[in-house]
């Protein structure tokens, strides 16, 4: 009831771009986890074709954050979204009717290029409708996203079960109902006039050296964040031997995060700013490695007991990882809508997601491949002590940005 209260609170335009992520992120996970096996399975392709695949959506995603952000600023993010909407809309039709690499490549290029387009542009809006309520509105983002999340996975997976072909047609159905919805009903945005070139405007982005500092010290948390898809499925994998098994735990940090995140956002808020927060989060995030570090490598399980008892060290971990994002991620976004002038909001989202998450997916693979020495090797805590020391390190550069003053304080604070 309490998250309700706090969406009505919110003008329309808030309301209408919460309605929105939900919709984006059901369309999302009703497709994109599914896809691996689509390629691998039904398309018989290889290994490093769908490895190919995937890669260059992440990739023309990205990549391109920047430019979205800036098409945002200069056109006005009201048309933007249903743009890229749009574009995502014919990537998902053409995985169902497309056969074969080069159609396949195609619709991930489309897909990761909507995406580009949408992110960026969203966030910027949700920024600008929120006024001084930032952080309480990049919260129930948060909410609205994790619950898309939740609802795409559910209807995917039973769609699945027909065929791929009807889920993708499923997918691209939702995004052009969001297209129609958002073309007609999303407020026009105020477009300021840009007085100088796309690239003065992006060197003058990269030129704030505090901004980057902190864009890349994120990165961290980017990399961190993602375990939850990758360590933390693997060793429950393992601990169980329960293929289904992995799917529990991202099951329980979207929970927690329904449950939890606008009153840890309330909370943090009220017990200091948001620039407070972020290190002590991202320490958190990163204290969430170490209880399954005590009990991985023993084996799979006897019993249901014993299966419960080793997954244990793995759900606190994922619970003390998502409470760390909990209360870390909407800050930052704060931040960085504090970092950007009033006419580059768009622009300082993009070029944020494109350092945060180039690195970040740098980190993710630094620690694939310390997994897979630490299986020849019999280490198999070493993986989660790296992550730990990541977290740590992570907290520690940002903690040191915010005593030299390097994050930006709330200016109506400040001014008081």
């Amino acid at each position: 009831m309490h998250t309700f209260r706090t969406v009505r609170s919110f003008p329309p335009t808030m309301r209408l771009l919460l309605v929105n992520q939900l919709g984006i992120d059901v369309g999302f996970y009703l497709l994109i986890p599914y896809l691996s096996t689509h390629l691998s399975h039904d398309l018989h392709l290889s290994a490093a074709a769908t490895g190919a695949i995937l890669g260059a959506r992440q990739l023309s995603q990205h990549g391109l954050f920047v430019v979205g952000g800036t098409a945002a600023d200069r056109l006005g993010a009201h048309r933007v979204i249903p743009f890229g909407c749009a574009v995502r809309t014919a990537g998902f039709a053409l995985f169902a009717f497309g056969d074969g690499v080069p159609a396949a490549l195609a619709a991930s290029v489309l897909s990761g290029l909507a995406g580009a387009l949408f992110y960026p542009a969203v966030r910027a809006y949700v920024a600008e409708a929120a006024a001084d309520r930032k952080a309480e509105a990049f919260a129930l983002f948060n909410v609205f996203a994790t619950t898309g999340g939740l609802l795409g996975l559910l209807l995917g997976s039973m769609l699945c079960l027909i065929d791929f072909r009807v889920t993708a047609l499923t997918a691209a159905a939702v995004f052009a109902v969001l297209t129609v919805a958002q073309f007609f009903a999303l407020p026009e945005q105020h477009v300021r006039p840009a007085s100088e070139t796309v690239l003065r405007d992006w060197r003058e982005a990269l030129g704030n050296h505090a901004f980057l500092a902190f864009a890349l010290t994120m990165s961290g948390m980017s990399a961190l964040e993602s375990q939850v898809y990758l360590l933390f499925t693997e060793s429950a994998h393992r601990a169980s031997g329960w293929q289904s098994a992995a799917a529990l735990l991202p099951l329980v940090g979207a929970v927690a995060n329904l449950l939890l995140q606008l009153r840890v956002t309330t909370l943090t808020r009220l017990r200091g700013g948001a620039e407070a927060w972020i290190a002590p989060g991202v320490l958190l995030i990163g204290l969430g490695f170490l209880p399954p570090a005590l009990t991985d490598g023993l084996g799979a399980a006897a019993g249901a007991l014993g299966t419960a008892v080793r997954l244990a060290p793995l759900v606190v971990g994922v619970l003390l990882l998502q409470l760390g994002v909990m209360v870390a991620q909407p800050p930052a976004m704060e931040l960085v809508a504090r970092y950007a002038t009033e006419r580059m909001t768009g622009t300082y989202f993009g070029l944020f997601h494109v350092l945060s998450g180039t690195f970040g997916a740098a980190c993710t693979g630094g620690v694939g491949w310390v997994m897979d020495r630490a299986a020849d090797n019999g280490r198999t805590w070493l993986p989660w002590v790296c992550c730990a020391v990541l977290g740590t390190l992570s907290a520690c550069a940002l903690a040191f940005l915010h005593r030299r003053r390097a994050l930006p304080t709330d200016p109506a604070v400040t001014h008081a």
